[in-house]
């Protein structure tokens, strides 16, 4: 069948209410591809493999069943080239078309290439807004054109501002802009917060499909029980779970770690998100105008700590990103080049904090976000891992990651390695923190209050070696002179048993 054009939707770009769909047009040939190459840039989670496949394939049925007409690519599809490129050029021939139209990819290796790629075939080509952000790509680069920091709390009060989010006129409801200092608490003793949001699909034929394709992958899968969301419906059901069980507790545990408990109050909705099955602004009206119906301001840290992670949090994320590429993701502030401990891929280590953040991403491809940034990613910046091995493995293992989200959130917020432009200071800690938080400590093979010795957590040796490794580079930080303060008033032999001990903790890496 000829076609004057065909628009290319990527497998993160499935918005059923994009304009694109808004109306029928017989002239345009809507395509999807699963193309080997996208599945191993880095070697991803199965689940995130099957979970972004399965929802491809449910919006493309979705733009059928509308009267759309499309060309689908599956991975095992023989005439699959698996290739953009290749593809694109086989249908041009087949159908004619004399033009391709494509949505902006939020990844700049994927932006760079499919310019490249076109570029090369003998067609019109236009590149169309993904019509899911707040912010433009360029948006916060123009906002702090000139300065030297790019401020999330500046940036968060202009865009509660600019879209008139928990706003009353021209001031923040309640006459506070930011509730994080109350949303820092643990579990009591004996709390359970409700089960989980969970869908149920059967993926066998799908996963027996990836396997034959021979895609390589990490993690593990229930291909009879798969919990994440394939299409619109269902991550609208998951959110309005959210909104109706979980949000007014979310603030306040947010933070909390916990040994029974991998979802505890959290939406889980960022995988639905980063597919565009549903938006940042109707999530963020919902969740506002649910609180404003109830009228309950005892809830405000509640909701304000939610929006404040899509409005401000995930949109400064995608700013930096696209102010800063190419050059962001090269940046090693510490010069740290070690490799990840193998355990990393199996969470077989004595340290319980760490055996639960992996453990639970290799089953679900999820951990929360002070599992990401407090268990596993304080621990690889005290270790002094290479930003490259953290980010390919946080870009592998978890569903949610995709590179504009995930390289700023680990490179930058997490090891600190660009020096400073996303955090204020470098988010390390020892035990004392991860025991604050929950009850990992309580059931490890180690000892969070010993500093020395051979049960004595990892983490504090750890924690007071990279507190005088980089002294040149952090004692002049203020928000890090009290801990210079704390680690002068220490002896000379006991700092020295410290660093003994986080020089044995790095020798034995593998044996934790």
């Amino acid at each position: 069948m000829k076609y004057s054009g065909i628009r290319l939707i990527l497998g993160d770009q499935l918005n059923i209410q994009h304009s694109w769909f808004s109306e029928i047009n017989k002239d345009w040939l809507y395509v999807l591809m699963e193309v080997k190459p996208e599945s191993e840039y880095v070697q991803h989670h199965i689940q995130k493999i099957v979970g972004i496949f399965q929802a491809m394939r449910s919006f493309e049925r979705s733009l059928a069943d509308l009267g759309h007409h499309t060309r689908y690519f599956k991975i095992s599809d023989t005439d699959n080239k698996q290739s953009f490129k290749l593809n694109l050029a086989s249908l041009i021939k087949e159908t004619g078309a004399e033009r391709i139209a494509y949505l902006e990819p939020d990844e700049y290796r994927l932006d760079r290439k499919l310019k490249d790629d076109l570029a090369t075939l003998d067609v019109g080509i236009e590149m169309c807004s993904s019509e899911h952000f707040f912010t433009e790509r360029m948006e916060l680069r123009g906002m702090f054109e000139g300065k030297k920091q790019f401020l999330m709390e500046n940036f968060y009060r202009k865009m509660r501002k600019k879209h008139h989010v928990l706003m009353d006129n021209d001031k923040p409801v309640t006459g506070k802009w930011n509730y994080d200092h109350d949303n820092r608490k643990k579990l009591p003793k004996d709390h359970e917060p409700p089960n989980p949001f969970l869908v149920h699909h059967d993926v066998t034929a799908l996963l027996e499909e990836i396997k034959g394709a021979g895609i390589n992958y990490i993690g593990n899968i229930n291909p009879k029980d798969f919990i994440w969301p394939k299409n619109r419906t269902e991550a609208l059901e998951g959110l309005a779970y959210f909104v109706q069980d979980l949000l007014f507790n979310f603030g306040r545990y947010q933070d909390a770690l916990s040994n029974e408990f991998w979802s505890i109050y959290h939406s889980r909705i960022s995988f639905a998100m980063n597919l565009k099955l549903i938006g940042p602004k109707e999530v963020v009206n919902i969740v506002e105008s649910t609180w404003r119906e109830l009228s309950d301001i005892e809830s405000i840290a509640q909701v304000e700590g939610f929006i404040r992670q899509i409005l401000g949090w995930r949109e400064y994320m995608r700013g930096i990103y696209w102010a800063k590429m190419p050059e962001y993701a090269s940046l090693n502030y510490f010069d740290s080049k070690r490799k990840l401990p193998s355990w990393f891929w199996t969470g077989n280590t004595k340290m319980n904090c760490l055996s639960k953040a992996i453990g639970q991403s290799l089953d679900y491809a999820y951990a929360h976000h002070i599992q990401r940034l407090m268990i596993t990613g304080n621990f690889a910046l005290l270790a002094g891992v290479h930003p490259d091995e953290v980010d390919q493995w946080y870009l592998g293992i978890y569903i949610d990651a995709f590179d504009w989200v995930e390289i700023t959130n680990t490179r930058g917020m997490s090891q600190f390695a660009d020096g400073g432009i996303v955090g204020s200071k470098p988010y390390v800690s020892s035990a004392a923190y991860i025991h604050k938080m929950g009850n990992h400590c309580k059931t490890c093979h180690y000892k969070h209050k010993e500093k020395v010795g051979k049960d004595a957590c990892p983490f504090n040796s750890l924690y007071w070696n990279f507190i005088d490794q980089h002294r040149e580079k952090l004692e002049k930080n203020p928000r890090m002179t009290m801990m210079y303060r704390i680690w002068d008033k220490y002896n000379a032999e006991t700092k020295s048993e410290l660093l003994t001990k986080a020089s044995q903790v790095i020798e034995d890496i593998e044996k934790l």
